[in-house]
């Protein structure tokens, strides 16, 4: 997805703790709460590295919050150009050229006009290539002359543009193992990690969870209009003890259906519509099996019955699934599964999901 407005789970404000005895560094950032010891980690990190030059590299899972730090660096940054950010994984290969760098009018067929890339847009700002790894090898090379060059040549001129850009990189993907097979250029890797941050997953920062469940609460009744509910001690016992697949996505989620259900603005563990519950009718309290525990049982299970073609059974069933999930949306189906859109778009032709 490109986007040049901050996701949901951005807070408008600066995310107050529930007492007064938060200390500033846990609430000084707007893109992110610094609560766990791990996150403060990140935040001097972050500072550290803010103020210069160098390109950034952010690694971490799908919904940990890439594009707010990447938002919050260049904030510290002090550029006076806007951040601009740009999904990779979003654009066919025969359109990302023009997409990242330009097109001059009838440089191809339905370029009517002249039109500025995404680099030209972020002059004298930070620009943020999200899902780096999806690149095409051929925009790999480009992109590492743009880079060195500090200029631009739209597609169908021959006259460069200067660019002052700040690049940051991100992606879930282990980019190292990508240049050992051959799938992302070893020269660019190292252009673009001159400075690296790895986000912990939101199970790794159990300190934040509260925090940020309070944060949602509080957003979405406000949104709402309602009085902002209050949690159960069973309720935040539930949260701790979740492994959060999702990250911070999952849990807002999960907050904004907790606060339509609840009863007596109070959200308890039954409000909690987690990927995998079992919960006692004995007791109220919710008890969590991690889904992949659950995934790998009911593989082993199909697998004792001696299905025939079953791989292609169980592959076409996941892309179903995930592409119905997210409402046919090729992005979100790819960022759900953790592959890239183009082998999206292949598994979906192959299981005649779309026209070839």
């Amino acid at each position: 997805m490109s986007s040049l407005s901050p996701p949901s789970y951005l807070p408008e404000k600066l995310l107050a703790l529930p007492d007064s005895s938060a200390s500033p560094l846990s609430i000084r950032a707007r893109a992110l709460v610094f609560v766990d010891p791990a996150s403060r980690s990140l935040l001097e990190r972050i500072e550290q590295i803010a103020g210069s030059e160098a390109s950034v590299l952010i690694q971490g899972e799908t919904g940990t919050g890439k594009e707010l730090v990447a938002r919050h660096l260049h904030e510290l940054s002090g550029r006076s150009g806007p951040f601009v950010a740009v999904n990779c994984g979003a654009f066919s290969e025969n359109i990302v050229e023009a997409e990242l760098f330009g097109h001059e009018s009838g440089a191809f067929t339905g370029a009517q006009r002249a039109r500025q890339g995404w680099f030209e847009a972020a002059h004298k700002g930070t620009l943020f290539l999200d899902e780096i790894g999806d690149l095409p090898q051929s925009i790999q090379v480009k992109l590492l002359r743009v880079l060195q060059e500090r200029e631009v040549v739209r597609l169908g001129s021959r006259t460069p543009l200067p660019v002052d850009v700040r690049l940051i990189t991100a992606t879930n993907v282990d980019l190292e193992r990508a240049v050992s097979s051959g799938h992302f250029r070893m020269d660019l890797f190292y252009r673009i990690n001159v400075a690296s941050l790895r986000i912990p997953a939101l199970r790794e920062r159990p300190g934040d969870i509260e925090a940020l469940a309070r944060y949602f609460a509080r957003l979405y009744s406000e949104r709402q209009g309602t009085e902002q509910p209050r949690f159960a001690p069973d309720a935040l016992r539930a949260l701790a003890n979740y492994p959060w697949p999702g990250n911070i996505r999952e849990l807002e989620n999960v907050i904004h259906f907790a606060l339509l259900v609840c009863q007596n603005s109070t959200i308890t563990p039954r409000d909690l519509r987690f990927v995998s519950v079992t919960a006692p009718e004995s007791s109220s309290a919710v008890a969590v099996q991690s889904p992949g525990t659950q995934l790998t049982e009911s593989i082993k299970r199909v697998l004792d019955s001696g299905e025939p073609e079953l791989f292609s059974l169980i592959e076409s069933t996941v892309v179903t699934t995930a592409f119905q999930l997210c409402g046919h949306n090729q992005v979100r189906a790819a960022e759900l599964l953790g592959i890239s859109r183009n082998v999206m778009r292949t598994l979906l032709k192959r299981y005649a999901l779309i026209k070839p």
